[in-house]
């Protein structure tokens, strides 16, 4: 008798269990798809910012690179460092579903939380005149292999917050840290309009990589800048390796 199915059992049920429990949470709602979406609409009708493109063509790629920032790195940090506060990770980690597990549920809702926004806000984009600029195959491809390193740096920053602050702490550091790189990252606004000294700082960051990677991949329709994927991998290592060194569970 196969031990694959039982086995897989313990991370099919914990990943049902973390969707179901991030779906629910209103503040997750309105933080992973509320504001995003808001934001698109806004920003795209409302001429607050200047683009170097059309509006909708700059602000899809951006709102997009921001709700994945939102899931990996806020959503995640905070609901991980409130369920640490609260022992249910030690309790988890201790039961047949074990860590490794336990985290790889973390990491398919990740997944499913960001196709169920690219879904939503793809069309909306579309619907105010988003044209993602003919890039065919080679762009999409971009595009996803950027989401899936910046998932992998912004959970990884998430974690490690969530795994050294105490949950309140945590709380804020999240929100904080967001608000930077929603200003730094050249989401809304274009990175050309920061002092040139605050913008060689912001190409450093994640944020600013991941943007950059998405208005090429799916606003023009060209190749993935070499720095981005530069920045991105280097952060989608070094941050997941710092939480797994640092991480506590109680």
């Amino acid at each position: 008798m196969s031990t694959t199915a039982p086995a897989a059992r313990p991370l099919t049920a914990q990943t049902g269990a973390e969707i179901y429990m991030t779906l629910r949470r209103g503040e997750t709602l309105l933080l992973t798809l509320g504001i995003p979406v808001v934001f698109l609409l806004f920003f795209s009708k409302v001429s607050v910012v200047s683009t170097p493109t059309t509006p909708a063509n700059f602000f899809v790629p951006g709102i997009l690179a921001l709700a994945v920032m939102s899931t990996a790195m806020v959503s995640l940090g905070i609901a991980t460092g409130f369920e640490r506060g609260y022992g249910v990770l030690k309790r988890l980690g201790s039961t047949p579903l074990g860590r490794p597990r336990l985290l790889g549920a973390k990491i398919v809702t990740i997944v499913a939380v960001e196709l169920l926004q690219a879904a939503v806000l793809l069309p909306v984009g579309l619907a105010l005149g988003w044209n993602p600029g003919g890039g065919g195959t080679p762009a999409v491809a971009g595009a996803v292999g950027a989401i899936l390193l910046g998932s992998a740096a912004f959970a990884g920053i998430g974690l490690f917050l969530a795994g050294t602050l105490r949950a309140e702490v945590n709380l804020a550091a999240a929100n904080g840290l967001y608000l930077i790189l929603l200003l730094l990252g050249g989401m809304i606004v274009p990175i050309s309009k920061l002092p040139s000294g605050l913008a060689a700082f912001a190409k450093l960051l994640p944020a600013e990589a991941l943007s950059s990677a998405l208005h090429a991949t799916l606003g023009s329709g060209t190749a993935v800048p070499l720095e981005s994927w530069i920045v991105l991998a280097l952060w989608a290592v070094a941050a997941p390796v710092a939480a797994a060194l640092t991480f506590r569970w109680e």
